[in-house]
């Protein structure tokens, strides 16, 4: 048996230390929680902003040789279609993909049964990503539609789309580079002026061809 003083030699555990103890897994649980969530919120605005982009100068470069309104609007639902599908898709490959090779890993792993259902857990789920992808590319495609949708002229057209899509790339620009901790107006002039680009050259290019009667 051991002795009276073996036994005050024995290490104490503090309840001070099994509250720090605590706190700081709880704390790494809210950081990656934060991080996860950051990561989904980014990939949803970039979802957002290829869906907004990819419509515009859709619609632009259609109306450069084809300026009414009816055909302006079925381009830009056309490019919402296409693109959403499209993103979710590549989305759901490429979620399903990492999710077979991180299973394939735990199983070499020789995981119980629980880890395997607690490993599983944490895998991101295909079908939502790809959802949400969807989804994204979506509202970004709507902001272009309706901006079209109820003005005839065509000039005006132009320039309403061109306002909102400006708008619109702003705020995504600053809201990406805050999700990214970037700078917020470098990140946001850059997201504008690659915009800019797009459509104009989407435009040019397609007057161009249009014009060339090809």
């Amino acid at each position: 048996m051991a002795s009276a003083n073996q036994i005050h030699d024995l290490p104490s555990v503090k309840p001070l230390d099994i509250e720090q103890q605590t706190q700081e897994v709880a704390q790494e649980i809210k950081v990656f929680d934060y991080a996860k969530r950051a990561q989904w919120l980014r990939a949803a605005v970039l979802g957002a902003n290829d869906g907004l982009l990819s419509t515009a100068s859709l619609m632009m470069g259609v109306g450069a040789v084809k300026k009414d309104v009816k055909t302006m609007i079925l381009t830009g639902i056309a490019g919402l279609v296409a693109g959403a599908c499209s993103m979710a898709i590549g989305e759901l490959v490429s979620v399903y993909s990492q999710y077979d090779i991180e299973m394939a890993q735990m199983k070499r792993e020789d995981m119980g049964a629980e880890e395997l259902d607690a490993g599983k857990e944490k895998l991101p789920n295909p079908w939502q990503a790809a959802g949400a992808s969807a989804l994204a590319f979506a509202v970004g495609a709507l902001v272009p539609l309706l901006g079209a949708a109820f003005v005839k002229d065509y000039a005006v057209r132009v320039g309403v789309v061109i306002a909102v899509v400006s708008l619109a790339l702003l705020a995504f620009g600053g809201l990406g580079a805050l999700l990214g901790k970037a700078p917020v107006v470098k990140s946001s002039l850059r997201v504008l002026i690659g915009g800019w680009l797009a459509m104009g050259l989407t435009y040019g290019l397609t007057k161009l061809v249009g014009s060339a009667g090809l």
